[in-house]
């Protein structure tokens, strides 16, 4: 098991795709997961709102980013799901971004590597 190849995977989209997106991930064998909410622009590049009278240019739009590491789920089968439940063909729909990982511990108990993510 130590030899098997540990990727993160970061998803950023709408915050009304969290529960769906949760949910299908869970289904596919993805148990870990960190939410954030977040802040950017993309294409998109923001939008202007008029609040009291003054026009006001938002940039930075609001999301949420999914952050998860997997060694034994497929990372195909994590961006499959990820596109088809927050695919809308909007604009800010999001991205998916890929990583290698090096090393992962866990803390309580100095599991290093795959072992540090799955279920004990």
């Amino acid at each position: 098991m130590e030899n098997k190849k540990l990727t993160k995977i970061d998803i950023v989209t709408r915050a009304s795709k969290l529960e769906e997106l949760k949910d299908a991930l869970n289904a596919i064998g993805v148990m870990g997961m960190t939410v954030s909410q977040v802040f950017g622009s993309g294409l998109q590049k923001g939008h202007v709102e008029v609040y009291r009278g003054q026009k006001y240019a938002i940039n930075l739009l609001p999301h949420i980013k999914v952050e998860t590491v997997v060694c034994e789920v497929p990372v195909e089968k994590v961006i499959e799901t990820a596109q088809r439940v927050c695919k809308t063909g909007q604009v800010g729909d999001g991205k998916i971004f890929v990583y290698d990982v090096k090393d992962a511990v866990r803390i309580r108990t100095n599991d290093r590597g795959p072992k540090a993510i799955m279920d004990e």
